[in-house]
């Protein structure tokens, strides 16, 4: 009995390491599978942003999910989350920051939070047109405030979709800085936004986007501040009649996510995000002309009435912001005036 014993445990200890063995050859591929390249992985990326699917921002969106899907053939899928669907865009960033496979439409005025001297790029009347903002984005100085970025763990994929030209809508005409002495104006909640409207003349009135139809509604604010197709998305237009064609503010906007999660993508799979998303910039430029002319018209047609301003007397009223923000460095208002100059 006592040899059969030892034969039958003979027998099971060969019969395990052949299992073993059979397991750690079959194993070997699947490792060198990854050492070969991550070619064969799928990135799955939220796409967060406070825009209404219909407005140029989502559109835009759409046309990149459509794209890098195409162009990475299924390797890179991105979902999109409209209408602050995902929290707020400091909230998101912050989820960015930690480490979430998100990319955030996270304007300059917020990423000054974490880089001061970005938040120059929102100021108001700093440039004549809106491609100056972009040649901007091309700059060293620019390079620099990305590495900057990167070391508060933002990483800048599509730096310069632009946003649109800002306007005045209130419920009363506004024509000069001291026909908003008293009102209530919704601004985002940023200190560059705030300031501006201080010194425009106006009560700066931090509120979501999302609350500003309800707010007008109920009387908490007297008018708010955005480009038309984003003021039309809130049917702002239902409540207030008057556009001010103040201009204060032209608008590009940085795509951003976190450096944590974006380092774990591949190098041509990045590339590939930043080729995308300047793909549809140039969609969601010509749907934002389009959209412009359309709302003017639709505006006109709900009883809107658009006025004509003098800037001169808005632009002196917010010289004094930019010496709002000692957190900048010195002569950074000049230095930009000289980048612009040399275009």
């Amino acid at each position: 009995m006592g040899k059969s014993k030892k034969l039958l445990m003979l027998l099971l200890t060969s019969f395990v390491l052949l299992i073993l063995a059979a397991c750690s050859e079959g194993a070997e591929p699947e490792v060198k599978a990854e050492e070969d390249g991550k070619s064969g992985e799928k990135y799955s990326i939220n796409v967060a942003y406070g825009n209404q699917p219909d407005e140029p921002i989502g559109q835009m969106a759409t046309k990149w999910k459509e794209l890098v899907e195409e162009k990475s053939e299924g390797r890179i899928e991105l979902k999109l989350y409209p209408s602050s669907q995902l929290g707020s865009e400091k909230d998101v960033v912050e989820q960015a920051i930690m480490g979430s496979n998100v990319i955030v439409l996270g304007g300059y005025d917020f990423l000054m939070d974490y880089v001061p001297d970005v938040g120059i790029l929102t100021g108001p009347y700093l440039v004549d047109d809106i491609d100056e903002l972009v040649y901007l984005t091309k700059t060293e100085w620019f390079e620099e405030i990305r590495e900057d970025l990167r070391e508060a763990k933002i990483e800048v994929v599509v730096p310069d979709t632009i946003y649109g030209e800002r306007h005045l809508m209130t419920n009363e005409k506004v024509l000069t800085p001291e026909d908003l002495k008293g009102m209530k104006i919704r601004v985002p909640n940023n200190q560059m936004s705030i300031k501006t409207f201080e010194a425009m003349g106006a009560s700066a009135t931090p509120t979501p986007l999302g609350d500003l139809y309800t707010s007008l509604q109920q009387g908490l604010i007297d008018g708010a501040e955005n480009p038309l197709p984003v003021l039309q998305g809130v049917k702002t237009q239902e409540v207030s009649k008057h556009v001010s064609l103040t201009g204060h503010q032209k608008f590009i906007t940085p795509w951003v996510g976190g450096t944590e999660f974006l380092d774990t993508l591949p190098e041509d799979l990045l590339t590939l995000l930043s080729e995308t998303g300047a793909e549809a910039n140039e969609f969601g430029e010509t749907v934002l002309d389009e959209q412009v002319a359309s709302v003017k018209a639709d505006f006109e047609e709900a009883g809107v009435e658009f006025h004509e301003v003098d800037t001169e007397p808005f632009k002196a009223n917010v010289l004094s912001v930019y010496e709002e923000f000692p957190e900048w460095t010195s002569g950074l208002y000049d230095r930009i005036q000289e980048l612009l100059k040399e275009q």
